[in-house]
């Protein structure tokens, strides 16, 4: 038995020794050609599609709506070596919202949850273009930030589709857009009914002529004596439009007006300078040049209720209501006879029309400090700038005329429209309203109604 066992232990040890020296001379054994080509294959390099992947950026774009909407800003792949980095502009958060009645800049930019020294380093940068006290409501604002709060870009839109720009950098760029608008020349050809106000407003034309009309003419016809009814009334204007909407108040290029036979007419300059020339009957009257563009008359001359003493006294010149610091302009050739302070008129710049003919301008905030006493001047130069100085209850320049030191209706005197006259060459005015008759007759042919829109 014990024999039997000692065989079989010996067989095992001579199997296990087989294994050891047999099988690894049986893994070593030549391998088919076909089959290692086969097991030599390996998957290429997969490569990326360049598709930007696009994160939303989030933007409230109208005041006070929370809804957030999606933008996808444009992204690159830029190759470095043998790698391919993404790109992408910085993220930002625009914002946007609209002045109401009320409000201030500053009120306004708080609703973008800007901080108090954003908000006055804008305000500072925009005023440095423009006039931060021109704003109303309905001027918008937007904003663009980083998301790290960062400023980088504010667009202010104001009157007339101005807008002020602002780019936040390492130096802060700002510049002023203004638009190219489309002008339009209009013409009516009406009768005078009541007075002619409501003769304007019943044709559907801007009723802001009638005041031009009465600066030009007044002391030369009586509105409320000489006018019955029935005179013939033309009118020739531009108007600036930017798409569909007027962006700048209506201006007079030519007006005619025919009483008892008699032909009035004015031609305006196309510069918006204001000056004037009026025609009787084919001649020269006089040349009218407005001391401030676009200003409004407030007061004529005459006895009037004093605005600040409250008694009645004598309004010795006219006055024009306008902003404070507006541009004041001579409105005929002469010489500087005066410059400074003279009681109530407060400061003041003369102007001497020959040896008897003096126009005073009063109330000015400042004047060119190269402008000097002995100084010749011609019709247009500026003088000095609206301001209240002297007894005066707001901005507004008080202009007025004397003759032989006693003060004459600005709108008549004949002397200071003769030193505008004898400066001008009447050839080329007398063309000037020939030309711009024939003008007038060529639009007339081509439409007779002005359109219905809403105007200045």
């Amino acid at each position: 038995m014990k024999l039997r066992y000692a065989t079989i232990g010996v067989a095992g040890c001579g199997a296990a020794l087989a294994l050891t020296f047999f099988i690894p001379n049986w893994r070593a054994s030549p391998v088919p050609a076909a089959l290692a080509t086969a097991s030599d294959w390996q998957p290429g390099r997969v490569h990326q599609p360049a598709m930007p992947i696009q994160p939303a950026v989030i933007s409230a774009n109208k005041p006070g709506d929370t809804r957030p909407t999606a933008q996808t800003p444009n992204l690159s792949i830029t190759p470095i070596g043998d790698l391919a980095v993404l790109t992408a502009p910085p993220l930002t958060d625009h914002w946007a919202g609209t002045l109401l009645p009320g409000e201030t800049l500053d009120t306004l930019l708080s609703k973008a949850g800007l901080s108090a020294s954003n908000r006055a380093e804008i305000a500072l940068v925009l005023g440095a273009e423009y006039d931060m006290r021109k704003l109303r409501p309905g001027h918008g604002v937007e904003v663009e930030t980083s998301f790290s709060g960062a400023i980088r870009r504010v667009l202010l839109s104001v009157e007339a589709g101005i807008q002020i720009e602002a780019v936040f950098t390492d130096e802060v760029a700002i510049r002023k857009i203004v638009p190219e608008p489309d002008w339009a020349v209009q013409t009516a050809d009406t009768t005078v009914d009541t007075s002619i106000s409501e003769t304007l407003a019943s044709a559907n034309i801007p009723t802001r002529f009638a005041v031009n009309l009465a600066e030009v003419l007044g002391g030369t016809v009586d509105f409320r004596r000489d006018l019955s009814g029935g005179e013939n009334l033309q009118l020739m204007w531009r108007e600036a439009k930017l798409g569909d909407q007027f962006i700048r108040p209506p201006s007079l290029s030519f007006a005619a007006l025919t009483i008892n036979d008699v032909s009035y007419e004015i031609v305006w300059p196309d510069d918006d300078s204001g000056n004037a020339t009026v025609f009787v009957d084919g001649k020269v009257l006089r040349v009218f040049a407005q001391p401030v563009k676009g200003a409004r008359l407030s007061s004529v001359y005459g006895n009037r209720k004093h605005p600040v003493f409250g008694d009645y006294r004598m309004h010795t010149g006219v006055d024009f209501a306008a902003p404070h610091g507006t541009p004041v302009y001579a409105t005929a050739p002469g010489r500087i006879s005066f410059i400074g302070r003279r009681g109530g008129y407060g400061r003041v710049v003369e102007i001497a029309h020959g040896s008897d003919t003096m126009t005073r301008y009063a109330h000015l905030s400042s004047v060119p400090d190269t402008l000097t006493v002995g100084e010749r001047v011609a019709a247009g130069d500026n003088i000095g700038r609206v301001g209240a100085t002297g007894t005066a209850t707001g901005p507004n320049l008080h202009y007025e005329v004397r003759v032989n030191g006693r003060p004459t209706d600005p709108m008549s005197e004949e002397r200071l429209a003769q030193a505008a006259r004898n400066a001008g060459d009447d050839a080329k005015i007398i063309a000037r309203l020939r030309e711009t008759r024939a003008e007038f007759v060529q639009l007339q042919t081509q439409t007779s109604t002005p359109p219905a829109a809403e105007r200045l």
